[in-house]
């Protein structure tokens, strides 16, 4: 049996980029394979191009493309070939030749209906965990699906806090002013809310729903308790293996099932997780906190710049998998102990790979291919707009020359943010949120740093990379089709 349907699912933490960067590439392979292909992406701002149930039951096949966790219950009974964002982007061929393989293994033989809705509870968990039972979605997915849904409170109440500065660093302690308001929404709404959103949704990526409430509630009191962030996890993790645990575990006669849900569950791991956080957790994880804030405020010479530099490495290792997104979650995460050294380094250091290489594209044209001087184009508002996955395209072609350039100059932007002591209020929003007042302690610094590590890059690709020749276009037609 050959394959010739395939349907597709792409995400990734942010859902900005990877999301839909796999989705393209996973598209032009099947397109250049003869093979029909409808890829779903579930990306920030929610899911596109759906798949319907029809589509799902008519597909040979299955592609989920993710670095979170991906809902498979529509494909219960297909072939399923699992990857990350990065795999569809650098080689989508390689993934729809292993679907067609377990098409072929597969045979003719029937495939299984997705089950029936069901009123009983545990048969219904049962059957969605069945879906899955071919992998584990591991600590990592679990981690950055609480990720994904913590960044949107992040950089909404991290830009709105930034804008209350813009009236003057202490205006917003004035009741009544605009800046307050605006204060208020970001640093008392938004971002107490994203301790909570990051250890629920770890939870939820565990359990499903079960494991929502006591993975909010351990966020919360994770934030009252003092132990921040890193509490955060903590709960989510408790809350979602926990919960996890009573619905495979905890059978209850038919005439109780009801209560599982709505009772039993929520009420027993909101409870452990509570009494784990106040009695177990808070104290040490807040001390571990508050000695990891006092040590990064009172960071300078040597120690800042050695910070620096691996952070920097971080951001431009795997640009937007990942590495880059520990580092970015590490800076987020100080953001509330007002902590900002950490994040200007990182922003700077996210925007260098592809201004870099959109610069280098300019001073060798020689060294790169038309498509990825048109690239080239683009690269230049990602980079601005702190988008570093726009470096992904010359890295795929090239990575042993890229990888080392891009690093390269990331790892000198943090070096000399942190050097300098430059603090970042914003999260997001690369050179756009830099005009802000009061948003940057020292705006002719990072922007020199920034420009350091954007000709760093460009110097250092251009000396890597060796000159391409292109093929006529007479001569590509005549030869013939890799695939």
């Amino acid at each position: 049996m050959a394959l010739q349907r395939l349907v597709a699912i792409t995400s990734c933490p942010t859902g900005i980029a990877h999301t839909y960067m796999a989705a393209e590439a996973l598209s032009k392979a099947a397109g250049e394979a003869g093979i029909s292909i409808k890829v779903e992406t579930q990306g920030s701002i929610g899911a596109e191009n759906v798949i319907t149930a029809e589509e799902a039951a008519g597909a040979d096949a299955v592609i989920i493309a993710a670095d979170t966790n991906v809902i498979e219950d529509r494909f219960v009974g297909k072939p399923i070939v699992h990857a990350s964002t990065g795999d569809a982007i650098r080689n989508a061929a390689a993934l729809i030749a292993q679907a067609g393989r377990l098409v072929e293994a597969a045979g003719a033989a029937p495939v299984a209906a997705a089950p029936a809705a069901q009123a009983d509870y545990l048969a219904s968990v049962a059957a969605a965990k069945a879906s899955r039972k071919t992998r584990q979605a591991g600590p990592y997915k679990h981690l950055m699906n609480g990720v994904s849904f913590m960044i949107p409170f992040v950089v909404a109440g991290g830009i709105l806090i930034a804008l209350s500065f813009a009236f003057g660093i202490h205006a917003y302690e004035k009741q009544g002013t605009l800046a307050a308001a605006l204060f208020q929404i970001g640093a008392q709404n938004a971002f107490a809310l994203f301790v909570p959103i990051l250890a629920g949704y770890i939870a939820y990526s565990i359990a499903d729903r079960p494991g929502l409430a006591p993975g909010m509630i351990g966020g919360l009191l994770a934030t009252q308790v003092g132990a921040g962030f890193l509490g955060g996890i903590i709960a989510g993790f408790v809350g979602g293996y926990l919960a996890l645990w009573m619905v495979r575990t905890i059978h209850l006669p038919r005439s109780l099932q009801g209560l599982m849900p709505v009772l039993i569950v929520p009420l027993v791991t909101s409870l452990v997780v509570g009494l784990v956080m106040i009695y177990v957790v808070g104290e040490p994880v807040k001390a571990i906190n508050t000695g990891l804030t006092d040590y990064l405020k009172g960071m300078s010479g040597g120690s800042a710049i050695v910070l620096g530099l691996v952070m920097g490495l971080m951001m431009a290792f795997d640009m937007g998998g990942p590495v880059n997104k520990a580092a970015y979650t590490f800076a987020v995460g100080l953001l509330a102990s007002n902590v900002y050294t950490p994040m200007a380094a990182v922003m700077a250091a996210g925007m260098t790979p592809p201004l870099g290489l959109a610069l280098a594209t300019r001073l060798a044209p020689r060294k790169f291919t038309s498509e990825e001087k048109e690239a080239g184009e683009t690269a230049w508002v990602l980079g601005l707009a702190f988008i570093t996955e726009g470096a992904i395209p010359f890295a795929a072609a090239d990575p042993f020359r890229v990888i080392p350039s891009i690093m390269t100059g990331s790892a000198i932007t943090a070096a000399m943010s942190m050097a300098f002591g430059i603090q970042l209020r914003a999260p997001h929003g690369g050179v756009f949120v830099l005009p802000i007042p009061n948003v940057i302690t020292d705006l002719p610094l990072y922007v020199l740093t920034i420009v350091v590590g954007t000709v760093v890059t460009a110097a250092v690709v251009s000396l890597l990379k060796r000159p391409v020749q292109e093929p006529e276009a007479t001569v590509a037609l005549a030869e013939p089709s890799a695939a």
